[in-house]
């Protein structure tokens, strides 16, 4: 058994001091990911610092229309609040579609923001893993590599997804993190918030030592949009994507004015599909122009040995999405 010190901060000033104590400290919110990979000796803190009582749970809009959803604000919480359901529909489905209810009651922003990826050879705690053991190797390349890898943003030191459905959604609306630390308060945009693996790959996130997510705010609501999650897996319970969707679309008529999509299951972080937006802008809603802003989607991806189809199924995930939305605003 592995010793470790916890805490229980009463603040943010006293979580971050706290944590720059320690050169292997680790905040603790919800905890079903952090105890999930401290059982398995993937991660091993020597404290963890509990920050589930901080005053960091609420959901308001501000004057500028945008909406600051608190680092502690549960999954449960952020899918059913009011504001999220009629505002960010997207967001409240891609939530609802995720783990089971009793990990939503728990798990928090901050937390599923965090995540770790679900690659084998990283969990296994043997394989050779660049995130888990820098300069060991990707058993992934070349090993199985059906559902947990990527086929945009690889590179040679790493092929795994990003988990959350959360986020894939969150990438769509556009956001920022806002974090403190020892430097004080800064925002991060949210498309440059999680790190491709390049080189670094166990460099996940762009947080600086010490610093705490406090709240993840998203940008204002699209006037009059209509918007869907589509996650496409094995199963259709408590299930990682194999490939997902998250499209929100503003129409004129049969005229598409404006589009935001975003790729889960696909990429090695929450995947924005900028090529594809702009594609869509100012065209009509056809099949034709929805399978031409796919192509533009995937036309960067590289297959693995045993993921090649997951590039068609993510071009099915944009066309369904986008038909089934495209033509909902034209009925």
């Amino acid at each position: 058994m592995r010793a470790l010190e916890y805490t229980r901060a009463t603040s943010i000033d006293q979580a971050i001091t706290s944590h720059a104590k320690k050169p292997a400290a680790a905040f603790l919110a919800g905890g079903t990911t952090l105890l999930d990979l401290v059982k398995i000796d993937i991660m091993q803190p020597d404290q963890v610092i509990d920050v589930h009582s901080l005053a960091l749970n609420q959901i308001e809009t501000l004057d500028d229309g945008r909406t600051r959803i608190g680092a502690m604000v549960t999954n449960t919480q952020l899918a059913n609040h009011p504001r999220i359901k009629t505002d960010y529909a997207v967001l409240s489905e891609a939530l609802l579609s995720g783990a089971t209810t009793q990990l939503r009651n728990k798990a928090t922003t901050a937390g599923n923001v965090m995540q770790r990826v679900r690659c084998n050879y990283f969990r296994d705690g043997v394989s050779a893993c660049n995130k888990r053991d820098p300069g060991s190797g990707c058993a992934a390349i070349e090993g199985h590599n059906r559902s947990v890898h990527a086929v945009l943003g690889t590179s040679d030191q790493c092929i795994a997804t990003h988990p959350s459905d959360m986020c894939v959604a969150m990438a769509a609306i556009g956001a920022s993190v806002e974090v403190q630390g020892p430097s004080g308060k800064r925002e991060i945009d949210f498309l440059d918030f999680h790190l491709l693996p390049g080189n670094t790959p166990w460099k996940e996130h762009a947080l600086e030592p010490d610093e705490l997510i406090t709240h993840v705010t998203l940008a204002p609501p699209l006037a009059h949009n209509t918007s869907g999650y589509l996650k496409l897996r094995d199963r259709a319970s408590y299930q990682f994507a194999l490939a997902s969707s998250a499209v929100i679309l503003t129409m004129d008529g049969q005229t598409i004015r404006e589009a935001r999509i975003a790729l889960g299951g696909l990429g090695t972080k929450p995947w924005r599909a900028l090529e594809a937006e702009d594609a869509l802008r100012g065209a009509t809603a056809t099949p034709e122009n929805f399978r031409k802003a796919a192509s533009l989607a995937l036309q960067g991806a590289m297959p693995y040995s045993h993921n090649a189809y997951k590039i068609p199924l993510g071009q099915q995930a944009i066309v369904r999405n986008l038909s089934t939305l495209g033509t909902g605003a034209l009925a």
